[in-house]
């Protein structure tokens, strides 16, 4: 994948990572983004090293956007464990 479709991946993992755990969470466009594309390397790494199923890098590979999503929900769980649930 190209530079430009990871941006692409991370920003749609992250509205999706959003979506799926709503509240008040740091960002705008550039965060959901970033929390995205580092999702998406936290999932891959995790499908890779402890679900032995490596990630292929094709766009529309469903593994990877798994993958990417999950990762992302990760990160915002995360997230709000160190720096308490906004959600007030």
């Amino acid at each position: 994948m190209t530079v430009i479709s990871w941006i692409i991946l991370g920003l749609l993992a992250g509205a999706i990572a959003k979506f799926l755990l709503p509240g008040r969470d740091p960002g705008g466009l550039v965060g959901t983004t970033l929390i995205g594309i580092v999702g998406a390397s936290v999932g891959g790494w995790i499908s890779a090293r402890w679900l032995d199923h490596p990630i292929s890098k094709d766009f529309y590979d469903g593994a990877t956007w798994a993958a990417a999503i999950g990762g992302s929900l990760v990160l915002l769980v995360a997230y709000r464990l160190l720096f308490g649930n906004s959600r007030d």
